[in-house]
């Protein structure tokens, strides 16, 4: 080697800088993954040319649990109420490092992962919020997925902004997309984990409400985490256990 000392600092100070830019691109691009997820549908689905649009396949005799988070797609309805559960799925996708492809044929996009060892369907229906039973029914029928292992994670309006709730069965309370599911499965009888938005205040509609820009900030950082956490607890302990850890949390 014949560098001089100087030389020697320079190019030493050269490496630092570069070794710094990288760990600096390498942090953006994580924020911007992370963003995309909670606020859009891009980062989640797998780029095309990974994904061979086919079906999941799991073990002969394993049967997977079927979760599906309820929403509209397109980004206009990205950051609103309505679509609280589309982003329970995408903190899900980031937890378990998985991403969304197109399901050949359905009218869905899923992740074929892992929940507490266990083996999960994440998905986002394609159709509109009022259709997506049609979504449910298709993958529950394909992989005989039973009734009880069918987490439909959805926006709720009788529970004040940022309260999450399990139950299974029950009335849709104007939900369309609980409507449409019960219509599509013949049955009430699914779990549900329902995220808190609470009711329009007083001169707003319903509508203008759920489709409206939701705020975001700590409130919704901490449903979307107890939402991903319920249904974890669902699939590794069961209905009644995730009732009594999600239910005891203020």
């Amino acid at each position: 080697r014949v560098w001089s000392s100087s030389a020697e600092a320079g190019t030493t100070l050269a490496f630092s800088w570069a070794k710094q830019a990288c760990a600096t691109l390498e942090l953006v691009a994580t924020l911007k993954d992370f963003i995309s997820r909670i606020f859009g549908a891009g980062s989640t689905s797998t780029p095309a040319s990974e994904s061979a649009n086919a079906m999941p396949t799991f073990p002969a005799g394993v049967t997977p649990w079927l979760v599906i988070g309820l929403g509209n797609p397109g980004a206009e309805y990205e950051a609103t109420p309505h679509n609280v559960g589309y982003m329970a799925i995408d903190a899900l996708l980031v937890r378990t490092g998985s991403h969304l492809a197109p399901l050949k044929g359905l009218h869905a996009h899923a992740a074929a992962t892992e929940l507490a060892g266990k083996p999960v369907l994440l998905v986002r229906s394609t159709t509109f919020m009022n259709e997506s039973g049609i979504a449910v029914k298709d993958i529950a029928e394909h992989y005989s997925i039973s009734l009880d292992q069918v987490i439909v994670v959805h926006d709720e309006l009788d529970l004040p902004l940022g309260k999450v709730r399990v139950k299974q069965g029950g009335n849709e309370n104007g939900h369309n997309g609980l409507k449409s599911t019960t219509e599509y499965m013949g049955s009430r009888d699914y779990v549900r984990v329902r995220m808190g938005i609470s009711r329009p205040p007083q001169g707003v509609t319903v509508i203008d409400h759920v489709l409206g820009p939701i705020e975001a900030g700590p409130e919704l950082d901490s449903m979307i985490d107890v939402a991903a956490d319920a249904v974890t607890e669902i699939v590794n302990n069961g209905l009644a256990a995730a009732q009594q850890k999600i239910h005891s949390r203020k």
